[in-house]
């Protein structure tokens, strides 16, 4: 029963200790919340006193910054107008310079206006005399306008005749001796920088023979060997007394060649029968072409010439067995290449354009035997097939005066012809031919009006005229000369130069008895 007791006394103080401990708590939070209202309400006092304060610093900084500004406006705008008030005294006194030169203007045009007036009246009165004048010289040398004109050109003429031969004699002996020295230059140092050797081509080929028994079987029996090379090449065999050699004759170098292949690979062979010399001919022709091919190629590298056609290429390498005069047509295609290159590098022109069209210039000449005109005209009508450079086909056109040179490059190339056809050893010529240049040269000298006689010397590289001095005076001579110059260069065909030489003598002859 105590113990019931004890327990709810205990539990009644722990209720009651309960509720005193939760009213002070309760007490205490409040005492807590109004001391953080409080402190809540002072600091938000503070936060708007210092929010004010900000803002009247604020408002302050605003203004200063809005008085600083007018002041910079206002020192702005007082210099604006003063550059403005500079400016309105520039214009007006740029105003009062204009109306001063304008009135100055009028001024000296009305002089001028007044000037020009006097010079009309005096123009008239100079008229009125420089008629009356002319009225009184004609009177005193009683000749008209007309024949006074007359006669005095004619004196004029006379004079001029005089001075013009003078000065074209001056001027051609300042030309001359300026382009001759570059011109000698020039090529001297392209022949010195391609110089080469010239051995002349000849129309037959010889074959060495290991021994002299070769010759029988190369005759076979009854010549039925040396006759079916004969005909299958189109060339003739010489076997003669010459120890171990046969010589293979004809005018086409290509079948010679294809008869000297095929005779040394039947001699290597040692079978020689028609049959064997059929095929040794077929594959001579076969070993011809692939050799045309690679000298075309050899060539167009030598001279440094790129993107020929392959077609131009192999009638290249048939120049290889051409020859002009006993000279190889294509060594000589290359030394005019290398030589117009050279000549065009000095004189700063194309050396690619003067190169190409010094190799192709002979091109027409691989093919004149089989057709119809000259090689210029066959050469002329291959380029053009295949499309090449005008300017080339001009050069290879104009290389023997057919047509005009439309560039420096087509000159540089009849140059580099002449230069190497005229090599000493070079080229033969035949004695007709000298001759009948000689000839040319001599009836062109003659066909002058004045000339007494005329010789061609030096080989036709000099032609002396004398004329008759009661027709031809000293100025005429210079005339002359240069005429006879002119028909020689348009009517003959020769190599490097012709000099003409004038020599005109007056004697006079007495006897002493």
């Amino acid at each position: 029963m105590e113990i019931v007791i004890y327990i709810a006394i205990f539990l009644i103080s722990a209720i009651i200790f309960t509720l005193v401990g939760f009213t002070m708590r309760k007490r205490i939070a409040e005492s807590k919340m109004k001391s953080a209202e409080n402190e809540a309400k002072r600091i938000i006092e503070l936060a708007n006193k210092e929010a004010e304060n900000k803002k009247k610093e604020e408002i302050f900084k605003a203004k200063e910054e809005i008085m600083n500004s007018r002041k910079e406006l206002d020192q702005e705008i007082r210099e604006r107008r003063s550059e403005v008030q500079v400016q309105e005294k520039r214009l007006i006194q740029k105003e009062e310079n204009l109306e001063n030169k304008i009135n100055q203007l009028e001024k000296k045009e009305k002089d001028l206006q007044i000037r020009q007036e006097e010079n009309n009246n005096k123009k008239e009165e100079l008229e009125e005399l420089y008629n009356r004048q002319m009225q009184e010289l004609q009177r005193v040398s009683g000749l008209s306008t007309e024949e006074a004109k007359k006669q005095l050109l004619s004196e004029l003429e006379k004079q001029i005749t005089s001075e013009k031969a003078a000065l074209i004699k001056d001027l051609e002996q300042k030309a001359k001796e300026t382009a001759d020295k570059t011109a000698k230059n020039i090529i001297g140092y392209a022949i010195q920088k391609c110089a080469a050797d010239h051995s002349q081509e000849t129309t037959v080929s010889i074959v060495s023979l290991p021994n002299d028994d070769m010759k029988g079987r190369i005759i076979g029996r009854e010549g039925r060997n040396i006759k079916t090379l004969e005909t299958l090449t189109g060339i003739d065999l010489i076997i003669d007394d010459t120890p171990e050699a046969v010589v293979i004759s004809g005018f086409d170098p290509l079948r010679r060649e294809v008869a000297k292949i095929a005779l040394e690979k039947l001699i290597d062979d040692g079978r020689i029968h028609p049959a064997k010399i059929e095929e040794m001919v077929e594959k001579a022709k076969e070993e011809l072409e692939q050799t045309i091919k690679e000298e075309g190629e050899r060539a167009a590298m030598e001279a440094g010439v790129i993107g020929l056609h392959p077609d131009i290429i192999k009638l290249l390498g048939k120049l290889k067995y051409r020859t002009s005069y006993g000279q190889n047509v294509l060594n000589h295609s290359v030394e005019v290449s290398n030589l117009a290159r050279i000549m065009a590098e000095e004189l700063e022109l194309d050396p690619k354009i003067a190169r190409r069209a010094g190799l192709l210039h002979d091109i027409g000449k691989a093919l004149d035997h089989d057709m119809e005109g000259t090689h210029v005209e066959i050469g002329v009508d291959v380029l053009k097939k295949y499309k090449e450079n005008e300017v080339v086909i001009n050069a290879v056109q104009a290389h023997h005066g057919d047509v005009e040179p439309i560039s420096i490059e087509a000159v540089l190339i009849q140059a580099a012809d002449a230069i190497s056809a005229s090599r000493p050893g070079a080229r033969r010529e035949t004695l007709e031919a000298y001759i009948k240049r000689l000839q040319q040269l001599e009836e062109i000298a003659e066909s002058f009006e004045g000339v007494d006689k005329s010789f061609a010397i030096q080989a036709g590289r000099e032609v002396r005229i004398i004329v008759k001095p009661e027709k031809i005076t000293d100025s005429e001579m210079t005339l002359m000369a240069r005429d006879v110059a002119k028909k020689v260069e348009d009517e003959m065909d020769y190599p490097g130069q012709i000099k003409v030489n004038i020599i005109r003598e007056t004697r006079v002859i007495d006897y002493a008895k």
